[in-house]
Order: C-alpha cells, then structure tokens, then sequence
C-alpha cells in the first residue's frame, strides 16, 4: 500500500499536478506521524512551520486512512481554501474518491422563509437594500448551496443578512414550509454522508456548547479530528464553554417579535409598545457601559447604580413582553418560537444579574461599536475541553505554526487540558538567514511611556523609506494603531491602510496593488495573512504582545495560577506573548523567494531577562542595531 510520504516524494504524483512542487522532508515526516497517529488513534500535537506543507501533510493521510475524518480550522477563509484548492488537488494525488463535505455555521447559509418574508411583507428597507434583494432573487434561482458568500457584490457584514439568515433561536425547524429545501439542512446531510467534513473552530465548540439537533451527530461517527490552526483553540472554546447573553440578541428578538406579529395577526394590546420598551432598555444598556472595545469585570459593572437600574428594568421589560408573546404564541408559530426566546433570554439575563456562584468561571461585559455582551467564561478551559478530548476512540491532531514555547508544548497542552501526548516540532524550511533581517532600533523608552507610539513612529519612518513602504505594522492595541495612522498621514510619504476602514480582503488588495503602501493592523492581522513576494518587504511591530492586565478574563486566570501556588507571568503571560509574537513573525517570509526585514520596537527584548525567550522564539535571522545595515539589506533586494 502506498504510504503518505511516498505521495509526497520527489516521485510521487504531485509533482506533475501541483505546479512547482518540491518534495520536502519536514513535510513527508509530518505526514508520517499524522499517518501513524490516525492508524493507532493516538494524539499528536505538531507544530509546523512556514513553508513546511502542513496542510498536505494531514490531508494525504487524512484521505488514505479512508477513515471519516473531520478537519476543523481556524477561519473560514481557510475552509473555502481546504475545499476548492487543496482537496481537488489531493483527491487526484491520491486518487482516493472521497466524498467531501464543507459545513459553516447557520449564518452563512440564505434562510428561504426569512428571505420570502422579507420579499413579501417588504421592511422597512433602504433603496439599496432594496436593490440587494432584487439581485438575490436572481441568485436564489441558480445557488445550490444557499452559501451568501457566494454573492460576492453584497459584503458578508452587509446589515441586509441578519434578516435573510437564521440562527438557532429563531429557526423554525420541521415547522418551516421550507424545511425540505433549507440550504442548512441540506449542508449538514452531506456531512452525515461524507468521508471528509471541513467545518471551523467556532461550528465545532458551539456543536460542543450547544448539541444542536443534526450536527450533534456528526462528531460520534468521526474516526479523526485535524484541528489546523489550532493555537487559536483555547480562545475559542473559552468563547464558547460558557454562558452568554448579546444586546444583538435582545433586538434580533424585537424584530422578530415585530415582524411574526405582522404576519401572524395575534391582534394582542400592547405588544408593539412592550417591543419599542425592551429597544430602548438595550440601548440604554449599551450606552450605560461606555466606549467601545472594552472588557469590563462584572463585579465592578454590576456595583454601578447606574447600571443595576438599567439592567433591572432590562429584566422587567423581558418579562413584559414574555407576558404578552404568552398569549400571542397561540396566532402561530412564529410568535411561540418568538415567546419561548423570550422565556430564555430573561431566564439568562436574571441568572447573570445574580452573584457568581464558585470561583471556577469569571463573568464580565464587553462593548463593541453598536453593541454588547456579558459573558460567564470558565477559568479554566483546559479542564472543560479535557472532558470533551478524553475519546480513546478517535484520533486526535492538533497543528499550527506556533504551539510551543522554544520547542516546548507543556503550556499548550495545559490550556487544552491534554497530557502525556505525543508532540513534534518540524521548523520552517526558508532560509531566514539570507531572506531576513532582524533590526532592533536604539533608544526607544519604555513602552508605558505616553510618547512611545510616537518614538516608535520616527524610528519607523526611515525603515519606510528604504523598503520603500510596503510594509506592515502591527501593534498591540487600537489606540496605538490610530496614534500611529494620524503620524503617518501627517508625514503623507505613503498610502497608509488601516484596519477597519475597508473589510480585510479589500484592504490586503489595496496594499498588494499600491506601491509605498503601509498597512496598519492589530489582532486579526498579525495571523492568517498571507502576502508573498515583494509587496510585503517589511514587518514592524510596536511592542512584545503582552495581553492587557486590565482584562477581567486574564486577571481571573492570573488569580488562580497565583492561588495554586504558580507564577502568573511564567506560566501565562509569557508564553501567550511568545506564541503571539511568533504568529506575528510569521507574515514576514512565505515564500523560498522572498527577502524582509522584521523590526522590533519593544526595548524589552534587550533590557529584560526575558527578553532573550522572545529572541530564540525568532527564526535564525541575522539581528542588527544599526539603520545603515538595513538600508543595505534593502538595497541588496532592489
């Protein structure tokens, strides 16, 4: 039988399918392992980095092991990537005919009876809103998979899909006229069927969270579970093992209560005026807690009168309009499905205005631009997952570009709550040691100071100058990114991009376009980008990514490492920052053609012991204080 590594030899069939293809050792090794661990139902843990093929490297055993496999990854983009490039090219690698199935949450799918609602009763839509549906009619007539990004002219955060997509609470179930041609259900039949299923973190914990009726049995009759990009996981799950209540939530119930109403005549006093009260109490809700973006500890939310009579007469409006959707559900439906969401918003609501009970979750509000959320996440999430990950019957991979600590996984395997497993490291292939260079500029003050950002700017511009832009800067928090966009248009050199101004493909577009463009970023950019070649020449990076000591989440973390006798820093701070500076590295070098340079701000790296972890977490790069040895290096490129 012919084994994985084969496949991927210099003889093997991918060498006249996928252009420019080279056999690479860390790749067939990986492949190997991942082989191994699907026949014995092991667990492995495999860190891979840049330019290792991971992704072949668990696919082409994946699909010889003929066993049903699930593949989970870290966004959605890379499902779409999995799907309709690398398993194409996989299948006629390996010809294996596997049956394939990609699986996303409800909120990508066109929900028919929402949109013929919508068609029919005619909402109160602007002219372009209007437009949209009018080219989704269209669109309806040809789609087989109901996917919305399959429509590409309409942005996946248009405001028009909130109404034209369904989620759990608001689903109708078997009751729906539509139920036989539902695109959701539709989607999760194949995956029942298929050998091959490709879903996303986010699908597979809240399957976890919730055991929602279909894809609740999909994981049972799984023999593998891949998770690519699994350093994203404990975040993910903590999201998800826990409770949660949304003010999108509250007024998604409003609209829907509003419009079931119209459709179903229930003909109930008092119903729209109980609706208008329970949207007014979200907004107040929302504004009482103050700008946006933050994180806040319960406790202390919750001490602020203020807020107690905010949230009270929140609780009270829900149970109003409980009272009246209790007589109204007898019209249909639409209205009970809407009283029993009602029923369980207001249950949630009054347990998280209740004090805490036990110390093993942490409760805390977090605002957004238009909204909020409170949220009960567990401590320790490693301890839940380790309930969910204990099935000796399945096989278990878990990989990522960035899982250890200088090679070393205890940490990792800690926040998954995963011992005694098998773990293996293959480092990237490139060559940093002729493609890069690290520079760390002399002078800088103490990343607390008010004038950092600013110091840090003026030492970023002449880097600028001889990459000629195109560069990316990643920072550490959005009030640092905005300082440095209003510096850096002051100084008008180049076509400054900032995050947030445009959604991410259209900016990442822009920038690969436009020459001497700089693109600003903060989380969501310092991982999962991918730009090769000379558009991207420069990687800067404000400060060592430490997570905010003022979030309530990792204070509550801190608190019960430091309680059982560990130390906080080491044992969390530091290596999350490791792991977060090395994803951010990473979007330096992707190719065995391209040449950068990687600027680290943060003083820290030479004037604090620990320092030198974040130095070896780099790859093998020469590292420089001086400018001119940049100017050279750039230089050399052009």
């Amino acid at each position: 039988m012919v084994t994985s590594a084969e496949i991927l030899g210099p003889e093997g069939p991918l060498k006249n399918i996928l252009p420019g293809f080279s056999a690479r050792t860390s790749q067939q090794q990986m492949a190997t392992r991942v082989e191994e661990t699907i026949a014995h139902r092991g667990t492995l843990i495999a860190e891979s980095g840049p330019g290792t093929g991971k992704t072949l490297a668990y696919l082409v055993p994946a699909f010889l092991s003929r066993k049903k496999t699930l593949i989970s990854t870290g966004t959605k983009h890379l499902q779409d990537q999995l799907c309709y490039r690398d398993i194409p090219l996989v299948r006629q690698a390996v010809a294996v005919p596997a049956d394939v199935a990609l699986l996303k949450g409800r909120a990508n799918y066109l929900c028919l009876d929402r949109y013929h609602r919508v068609r029919t009763t005619a909402p109160d839509l602007s002219p372009a809103e209007q437009g949209q549906i009018q080219e989704l009619f269209a669109w309806c007539a040809q789609t087989r998979t109901g996917e919305i990004s399959e429509v590409a002219s309409i942005p996946e955060d248009a405001a028009i899909w909130p109404l034209l997509t369904s989620t759990n609470d608001n689903c109708l179930g078997g009751q729906c006229e539509y139920f036989d041609q539902c695109y959701v259900m539709q989607a999760r039949k194949s995956a029942l069927k298929a050998e091959i299923l490709i879903v996303n973190h986010h699908l597979f914990f809240a399957d976890l969270a919730l055991r929602e009726d279909g894809f609740g049995n999909l994981l049972p009759g799984v023999d593998s579970v891949v998770f690519d990009e699994a350093h994203q996981l404990p975040e993910v799950a903590s999201s998800f093992l826990g409770k949660s209540i949304s003010g999108h939530q509250l007024l998604e119930l409003c609209r829907d209560a509003r419009a079931e109403e119209a459709r179903e005549q229930s003909l109930v006093g008092h119903l729209e005026p109980q609706i208008r009260k329970l949207e007014r109490c979200a907004a107040d809700l929302r504004r009482v807690l103050g700008d946006s973006g933050r994180r806040m500890d319960w406790k202390e939310t919750s001490a602020r009168p203020r807020f107690r009579a905010v949230l009270s007469g929140t609780i009270e409006a829900l149970a109003g309009l409980g009272e009246i959707l209790r007589e109204a559900a007898a019209a249909g439906e639409g209205l009970s499905r809407c009283w029993v969401r009602c029923s369980d918003l207001h249950g949630r609501l009054c347990e998280m205005s209740e004090d805490p009970r036990g110390l093993d979750s942490i409760r805390w509000a977090e605002t957004t631009a238009r909204g909020f959320r409170f949220q009960e996440t567990p401590v320790d999430t490693g301890k839940i997952l380790r309930a969910h990950l204990r099935d000796a019957e399945k096989a278990w991979i878990f990989t990522s570009a960035t899982l250890s600590v200088a090679g070393d996984f205890s940490h990792y395997q800690r926040l998954i709550g995963v011992e005694d497993v098998d773990t293996e490291q293959w480092t990237s292939p490139f060559d940093f040691a002729q493609q890069a260079l690290l520079y760390v500029p002399h002078g800088l003050p103490d990343p607390r100071d008010p004038a950092y950002t600013s110091a840090m700017i003026e030492n970023t511009l002449p880097v600028l100058e001889a990459s000629d832009g195109r560069a990316f800067l990643l920072f550490t928090s959005y009030r640092a990114m905005h300082e440095a966009q209003q510096l850096l248009e002051r100084n008008n050199r180049f076509s400054v991009l900032v995050q947030g101004s445009a959604p991410k493909t259209e900016l990442l577009q822009r920038f690969r376009k436009h020459r001497r463009a700089v693109l600003l970023g903060t989380a969501s950019f310092w991982e999962g980008v991918d730009v090769r070649g000379d558009a991207l020449s420069c990687v800067v990076i404000d400060k060592l990514p430490f997570e905010s000591p003022d979030d309530p989440v990792l204070r509550a973390r801190l608190r019960a490492i430091e309680e059982n006798g560990g130390n906080p820093f080491m044992e969390h701070q530091l290596p999350n920052a490791v792991i977060a500076l090395r994803q951010g590295i990473g979007r330096l070098i992707r190719d065995v053609t391209d040449r950068g340079v990687l600027m680290l701000c943060d003083p820290r790296l030479l004037s604090k012991n620990y320092g030198a972890l974040f130095l070896r977490a780099c790859p093998a790069m020469p590292l420089t204080r001086d400018l001119e040895t940049v100017r050279d290096f750039f230089g050399a490129i052009d």
